[in-house]
């Protein structure tokens, strides 16, 4: 990988004086967003008020199984977190739900209850192929089924977004299969939710670079993940996450290419390097609170200042 342009290390050096807490950006440019899978320790008002107190502008909300709404329970609760939300200062930019088809349950309610509270983009996904067979033929199995998913986000103007991850059968690993299957469908509702994290670590060296520019257009949110290979126990490779800049991905050639697409969609932030049970979604973490909020800063910062640099803020 070329080296980044902007060091960590220099901004850590630069950032150790900075205020401990970071305001909200107020005015025009990209809105940064938590994944609130990583809050899934704190209550609904404890949540809110630590994504603020971090500094974040927006909420990314687990509205699944698990998460801080149930599905089931959409109607009833997703209101209340709205509430919460705002009354803290904060956007509630999404929600990443279970979502993989229009016939999932609790789909339609979900759909028609955000988009009735001014939310207007959901994270879908988890599409596989099986082993074995032609790719392209298991891809336009796929197609009916996206066209009517993408017929459900119209009615409610839901812009549903699928979330690419790397990995084995994964449908949107390689990127232009999305892109493929997107063209096919032909909804103006259905695009990506852009994982360069994964996309790296599928893309490699350059692969990214073109995957990036191809389905930029079709961008609808982008996570923000950094990572860097190791060898596990048993010889095998696998990427191991890591916090933002001091990993392989590269971050501010990103940005840049997403500055000349004039991506302006929900903007998160992905916390999956070990964080005391917080990076997978625990409800009880084992690492200290203060030094949680701490580390989850440092990468928020680390952001605004390269979407400054690239004049995405």
């Amino acid at each position: 990988m070329q080296p980044q342009s902007f060091s960590r290390r220099a901004f850590l050096a630069a950032a150790a004086a900075a205020p401990t807490a970071l305001p909200a950006q107020s005015g025009p440019g990209l809105k940064i967003s938590i994944f609130s899978k990583h809050l899934h320790w704190a209550e609904w008002k404890e949540m809110a008020a630590v994504a603020k107190e971090i500094g974040f502008d927006a909420i990314d909300l687990t509205v699944r199984k698990g998460g801080h709404v149930l599905p089931e329970r959409v109607t009833e609760d997703l209101p209340k977190v709205a509430e919460i939300v705002r009354q803290a200062g904060l956007e509630l930019a999404m929600i990443t739900t279970d979502i993989a088809d229009a016939r999932t349950p609790h789909a339609e309610a979900v759909l028609k209850t955000a988009s009735g509270l001014g939310i207007h983009h959901y994270r879908w996904g988890g599409l596989r192929y099986k082993d074995g067979g032609h790719p392209m033929e298991q891809l336009r199995g796929f197609v009916a089924a996206t066209r009517e998913l993408g017929a459900l986000s119209a009615r409610y103007k839901m812009h549903g977004m699928y979330h690419t991850h790397s990995g084995i059968n994964q449908v949107g690993a390689p990127q232009w299969d999305l892109y493929t299957l997107f063209q096919e469908a032909g909804s103006p509702w259905l695009g990506y939710n852009y994982d360069i994290g994964h996309a790296t670590v599928e893309g490699g060296f350059g692969g990214w670079l073109l995957s990036t520019r191809l389905v930029a257009p079709m961008m609808k949110g982008v996570a923000l993940k950094d990572f860097l290979w190791t060898k596990a126990k048993n010889g095998e490779w696998r990427p191991q996450w890591c916090p933002l800049g001091t990993g392989m991905v590269n971050l501010p050639k990103f940005f840049a290419l997403i500055k000349e697409a004039n991506f302006n969609g929900p903007l998160q932030i992905h916390y999956e390097y070990p964080l005391g049970g917080a990076d997978t979604g625990q409800k009880k973490v084992t690492i200290d609170k203060p030094a949680l909020i701490a580390t989850m800063r440092t990468d928020l910062l680390y952001t605004r200042e390269l979407l400054k640099k690239t004049g995405l803020a």
